[in-house]
């Protein structure tokens, strides 16, 4: 929504949609010369031998330089690196796949796993948090396999220090179809409805937030469906709402590439970047990736705040005010975004999975519920102690 007196794009709506625009600024090209670390440019994906680099990655300098290659690269240019060998030593992989299909196989059984992002529930094997699970089950291979110096960097280059690692497992099995076209986290997982709700400044920080990544844990030829990417993409300011789109999803099914990997091989890219899962075509290659999603240090507030107990306390007040028209809608909304915690993340989404949508209810969704239904205290309590249990860990 562009000020017409003052200029200015205050928030995007689906006005701001440019599909023109999308095309040009996807229609760019990379060139080796734009970045010298890289061994070549492929479908303007730079790759990145990390047994050349890994050395540079020893010396604080060097590493510097290299860190502000991909960073500049993720930010201004392609939005996406490509890091061959990132584990030169595979078994460290085959190690941590053990351990996962041994997750997989016990939580198929139990009924786990249910719920995913841009993709049918069953579709494919999904861990959530296997980060904490693989660390429980197997704290050495885990500590061989995020002891990993390229991995590092990478989110380093991204976030700078003192960052948190969280991962999923995504495996899609033989005929696994494509995911939409899709953002990611934190804008991504909102409705294009939530997301227009957030000033357009905030569409730009929120990808300085998060980095994602996917580590191959077998080797992808193009058939078995690696990451579809749309290069440049992340460029795009309207992004979170245009993904949404008919339109802009058609330009990307007709515009995206896709980079074969091996075993071992890591990608990491902006989570602007529009991206989904392809098809796993291959009859003989169940895909398995670690997806990782690393999160900045910043997003944290400065006060830890009991808000079930704020939630409790204010909750026959609320009511009371609501009823003798003291407090109007707005208002009403202004208080209970003052008292509840109203962001569902994070959570433990094994208990607590985006089942019907790409979040799951936050408290202060079941705070608004319980005024609005005028539920009981007693209704209020057994809903936050329920959400309590969802969410732990």
């Amino acid at each position: 929504m562009v000020n017409q007196e003052l200029g200015y794009v205050g928030y995007f709506d689906r006005e701001s949609c440019d599909l023109d625009e999308f095309k040009v600024l996807t229609s760019q090209n990379l060139s080796v010369d734009a970045v010298p670390h890289a061994a070549s440019v492929e479908k303007n994906v730079p790759i990145y031998d990390m047994h050349a680099l890994r050395s540079a990655l020893e010396d604080a300098d060097q590493r510097r330089s290299l860190m502000a290659e991909w960073g500049h690269v993720l930010n201004a240019t392609a939005g996406v690196i490509a890091l061959k060998g990132a584990y030169p030593d595979t078994s460290v992989i085959d190690r941590a796949t053990g351990v996962f299909h041994q997750i997989i196989d016990e939580e198929r059984q139990g009924g786990a796993g249910e719920g995913d992002h841009f993709a049918a529930s069953g579709a494919n094997d999904r861990i959530w948090n296997a980060l904490q699970k693989q660390c429980l089950r197997d704290p050495e291979g885990f500590a061989l396999y995020f002891g990993n110096t390229a991995i590092a960097a990478a989110c380093e280059a991204w976030l700078g220090p003192n960052y948190q690692v969280t991962a999923q497992i995504n495996q899609v099995r033989p005929g696994g179809k494509a995911q939409q076209a899709h953002r990611d986290y934190h804008l991504g997982f909102q409705s294009a409805e939530s997301a227009a709700r957030y000033p357009a400044h905030a569409h730009r920080v929120t990808a300085s937030l998060t980095l994602q990544g996917a580590v191959a844990h077998c080797d992808m030829p193009v058939e078995s469906g690696p990451t579809k990417l749309l290069p440049f993409s992340q460029l795009y300011p309207a992004g979170y709402l245009a993904f949404h789109d008919e339109a802009h999803r058609d330009h990307f099914e007709a515009s995206f590439i896709q980079l074969p990997l091996e075993k071992g091989d890591a990608v990491f890219f902006n989570p602007a970047l529009f991206h989904a899962a392809g098809e796993n075509s291959r009859t003989d290659v169940h895909r398995m990736a670690n997806l990782l999603q690393v999160s900045s240090a910043f997003g944290r507030a400065m006060e830890a705040v009991d808000r079930r107990a704020m939630s409790q306390a204010v909750f026959p007040s609320l009511v009371a005010l609501k009823q003798r028209g003291d407090l109007t809608g707005p208002e009403l909304d202004a208080a209970i975004a003052a008292t509840a915690e109203g962001y569902p993340f994070p959570t433990n989404l094994d208990t607590d999975p985006p089942i019907g949508g790409n979040a799951p209810a936050s408290q202060a969704d079941i705070l608004r519920q319980a005024v609005s239904e005028r539920w009981t205290e007693a209704q209020l309590s057994e809903a936050l102690t329920a959400l309590n249990a969802r969410q732990a860990a």
